[in-house]
C-alpha cells in the first residue's frame, strides 16, 4: 500500500482524504533541495539573455507542464513583466503532426530527440520532466544534448531514476515509486514558482533602467 493508498485507508470522507493529500502534498514540495534552484536560476537567465532557446519535454501529464511551462515562462511573463527581453520557451510536446509523424515513421522513443535534431543549436538548454525519471525517449533526448555539449534540467519524482543523475541540474521531489498525482502537482508549482518570480524580478529591473 502506498502512501496515496494509506491516506484513502484512513479517510472516512472527501474533505478528509483532500485534507490529508495536501498535508501528504506538502511534504513532497519540501523534499526539494531548494539551493538548487540558484543554479536553475543562473542558467535560465544565461539563457535568456543571449536568448538561447529553452525545450521542455514530458509525457502524459508531465506533458501538460511542459505545455504550461512554455506559456508561463514565455508569453506570460512578456505579458506581465513588459519585458522587450523574453525567454524563448518551446514546448517539444504541441505540435501533433510532428509528434505523431516521428512515432509512426521511426518509434515514439525518438519523439524528442528528432525534433532537437531541427531546432537545437549551441547554448539552448533541454528541461525535461518525468515522474519516474526513466522514460526512454527524455533519456535519449537528454543524451544527445550532452553529446553535444549542451546542458540538460531534469524534474523529477519517485527516487529520481536515470534523468536525476544524468541532467546538469536536477530538481526531485522525493515520493514512493507510482504515486503521480503528488509528483506532477510538485511539478506545476514549481512551474508557477518560476514565473512568478521572474514575472516580478524583470518587472523591477525593467522600471529601474
Amino acid at each position: 500500500m502506498n502512501n496515496i493508498e494509506s491516506l484513502y485507508q484512513r479517510s472516512q470522507n472527501l474533505a478528509e482524504f483532500a485534507e490529508r493529500y495536501v498535508e501528504y502534498l506538502s511534504s513532497v514540495l519540501r523534499s526539494l533541495d531548494f539551493a538548487v534552484m540558484k543554479e536553475l536560476e543562473n542558467m535560465l537567465e544565461s539563457a535568456r539573455n543571449s536568448q538561447s532557446t529553452i525545450f521542455v519535454a514530458g509525457n502524459g501529464g508531465s506533458a501538460t507542464t511542459a505545455s504550461s511551462m512554455a506559456n508561463d515562462l514565455g508569453f506570460d511573463i512578456v505579458k506581465k513583466a513588459n519585458t522587450d527581453i523574453p525567454f524563448k520557451v518551446l514546448s517539444l510536446t504541441d505540435n501533433n503532426s510532428v509528434v505523431t509523424a516521428i512515432s509512426n515513421d521511426v518509434g515514439y522513443e525518438n519523439v524528442f530527440v528528432n525534433q532537437l535534431k531541427v531546432h537545437y543549436r549551441t547554448g539552448d538548454i533541454l528541461i525535461v520532466i518525468s515522474a519516474s525519471g526513466n522514460s526512454p525517449n527524455l533519456i535519449r533526448a537528454v543524451e544527445w544534448v550532452k553529446g553535444r555539449r549542451g546542458k540538460s534540467v531534469a524534474l523529477v519524482g519517485f527516487d529520481g531514476g536515470k534523468l536525476k543523475q544524468l541532467c546538469d541540474v536536477s530538481l526531485h521531489f522525493q515520493s514512493e515509486k507510482g504515486e503521480y498525482g503528488p509528483v506532477e502537482d510538485a511539478h506545476l508549482a514549481l512551474n508557477h514558482i518560476l514565473a512568478h518570480w521572474f514575472q516580478n524580478k524583470l518587472k523591477r529591473t525593467h522600471h529601474t533602467e
